[in-house]
């Protein structure tokens, strides 16, 4: 009789119960739960604590340099400036290329580094060389040198309306502090031209006070400005004294005395005419007939572009009522809307994934299982958010990218072992003999595929320069997900089936599931196998086969039918019209031509729904690039 019974046991597997890590978490009843709380959590607070930005950060490893020559044209500048400073920078270490463009009054060197230089040892050389140049233009500004620090666009702000440029001047620079003021990190402002203030004195008046021009402009420049004046006091108790009389405005100057005697007080506003004019050859940007002014909102590293996106419509919600009806502020470029738009792609291809994953699941497993199965996605996911948050990273357009590329491989590896563990449940096998069993005996090949995956992912850590730093968000969230996969389904899922099997018992299958089940048997043995069993047998004839599909599509790559690109060219959602006009054309005769051309592609764009369309007048300029072999 003990014959028999034995006889009906099942005999013994490698998925008798262990005393390491798998399975101890299969036999216990909270540390599986307890394990996919703490990934849970922990993906809950870094997704809190993750900055949101269109693309991943990274430093640039570039400098510039910006000498401003006031009333220069660009020749005189790349005579004068440009090309004697480019004479000096090209023998600087680790410099990797360099380039300069000469406009009217400004030159601008942009120097770009080998990758893994030492910034600050090169800007320190930067201005060593810098403070070494003596052939600067007397009336020069000395050159500012700075290091290239990117700021992401927001979005941007169209502002039209008023006729007078001044006030448009005081709109926008009020529109500039309230938006600080509330948290956006940098805003550029474009189409307000320079002004310099300018001091007109007839001669007969310096004559009469019997003073030369240039005795008139040193007493103007002693009379104004800022000096250190020493300090006052000792130790702790010494303070630093300063003499601040730097004059800013046509008012300030209007009382600068010229003349000052026991009898008489001659003032620089009595015998000048002092106002702030735009400098000439400065850029403008105009909607129709009427000025206009784009600010662009910028973030910086630390800043995240879904909050600043609500500090910019907290902005219009209070700000827009409140002006008069001759300011126009209109809202385009909102890149944070792609983020967006993004994320939003993320969740409903992961909801659609957990269906998808139920359904299919359901037809071969029991509903129990395919929950179980599902539920790793986003355990998964809450789990490579950590560790994404842990070394740095940020949600941005590549590491979204990467998740939903990463969406097929997460159910994978629990598919496999929730599958093994129900073929030996259904077979007799004990609930927690088979939910720890197929993690054992899927242990081995789901490690080897998933290491295959992160080896083919791995070099991607190795490319460097500026792509590298924007790639590499691919690998780490990619490797991250599989690493979180495997923890689910080895350390977690093998409790949740155990505790699926127990349930299970006393109920039948549905006619449904026994219908599918029936037909991929048939499929399995009746086509499916034999095929396995020729292509094994010709073997010499299926790897000939896949050589020639492998050399047909090289060959559709050699011969140019199918093309190749680095990356691909969507279609921009904006038009450019850009026209060059001879050097020495008149202003009128720019504008009327540009008016044209704006109500051309008002006609053109009329039939859609949201448009804006801007002229953005830029004077000459001369740009030149050079490169350091």
């Amino acid at each position: 009789m003990s014959t028999n019974i034995e006889s009906q046991v099942p005999p013994q597997s490698p998925s008798n119960h262990r005393n390491d890590l798998l399975g101890l978490f299969a036999n216990h009843k909270v540390a599986p739960n307890l394990l996919m709380i703490m990934m849970i959590l922990a993906g809950v607070v870094a997704l809190t604590k993750l900055n949101v930005q269109f693309f991943p950060s990274f430093e640039l490893d570039t400098i510039s340099v910006s000498t401003s020559w006031t009333g220069a044209s660009a020749e005189d500048v790349e005579t004068g400036i440009t090309n004697p400073l480019e004479q000096r920078l090209r023998s600087l270490d680790e410099l990797k290329e360099m380039s300069s463009t000469s406009a009217s009054g400004v030159s601008s060197i942009t120097l770009e580094f080998h990758e893994g230089a030492d910034l600050s040892l090169a800007l320190d050389n930067v201005k060593k060389q810098i403070n070494g140049f003596t052939s600067l233009p007397g009336d020069a500004e000395l050159p500012r040198v700075s290091q290239v620090v990117y700021y992401e666009s927001i979005a941007r702000l169209l502002i039209s309306g008023p006729k007078n440029l001044d006030e448009l001047r005081v709109i926008a620079r009020r529109f500039e502090r309230e938006l600080l003021s509330r948290g956006v990190d940098k805003i550029d402002i474009y189409g307000l031209p320079k002004q310099s203030l300018k001091i007109e004195v007839a001669a007969e008046q310096i004559q009469s006070l019997g003073l030369g021009l240039d005795d008139l402009a040193q007493r103007i420049r002693n009379s104004s400005q800022d000096l250190p004046a020493g300090l006052i006091g000792e130790n702790d108790g010494a303070r630093e004294i300063r003499s601040q009389n730097q004059r800013r405005s046509a008012i300030e100057f209007n009382d600068l005395s010229i003349v000052s005697t026991h009898d008489k007080r001659i003032n620089l506003g009595d015998i000048a005419t002092i106002e702030n004019k735009p400098i000439a050859g400065s850029s403008t940007i105009t909607v129709g007939d009427s000025k206009a002014v784009v600010m662009v909102l910028r973030r910086s590293d630390s800043g995240d572009s879904l909050k600043s996106a609500e500090v910019l419509q907290g902005w219009l919600d209070d700000t827009l009522p409140t002006l008069s009806p001759s300011v126009k502020v209109q809202v385009f470029n909102e890149r944070w809307e792609l983020i967006k738009g993004r994320i939003l792609l993320l969740v409903q291809n992961g909801a659609g994934g957990l269906a998808l994953v139920l359904l299919i699941l359901y037809a071969f497993l029991s509903t129990r299982v395919a929950f179980w199965v599902a539920v790793g996605i986003p355990v998964s996911f809450m789990a490579t958010l950590a560790v994404l948050y842990l070394v740095g990273g940020s949600i941005n357009m590549i590491s979204l990218f990467a998740l939903i590329m990463a969406l097929g491989i997460i159910v994978d590896d629990a598919i496999v072992v929730g599958e093994d563990a129900q073929a030996h449940y259904d077979n007799g096998e004990d609930p927690l003999k088979a939910s720890e069993g197929g993690a054992r005996r899927m242990l081995a090949p789901v490690l080897a595929s998933s290491l295959t995956t992160i080896a083919a992912f791995l070099p991607l850590m190795l490319v460097g320069g500026r792509m590298g730093n924007i790639m590499i968000a691919i690998p780490i969230v990619i490797i991250c997900v599989i690493i979180a996969s495997l923890i689910e389904s080895f350390l977690i899922l093998p409790g949740h089936l155990r505790h699926a099997f127990s349930k299970k018992k006393g109920h039948s299958e549905s006619k449904l599931r026994v219908k599918l089940t029936h037909g991929f048997d048939r499929f399995r043995d009746s086509l499916f196998r034999p095929l396995v069993r020729a292509a094994i047998e010709f073997r010499w004839t299926t790897i000939a086969i896949a050589f020639g599909f492998l050399i047909f599509a090289v060959g559709l790559i050699v011969g140019g039918k199918t093309g190749w690109q680095f990356f691909p060219s969507p279609e921009s959602t904006t038009v450019y019209a850009n026209v060059r006009f001879v050097a020495g054309t008149g202003q009128d005769v720019v504008d009327e031509f540009l008016l044209q051309v704006e109500n051309e592609l008002n006609n053109t764009m009329a039939s859609y729904d949201e448009m804006i369309v801007a002229t953005h007048y830029t004077s000459h300029a001369r740009t030149s690039g050079r490169g350091r072999a």
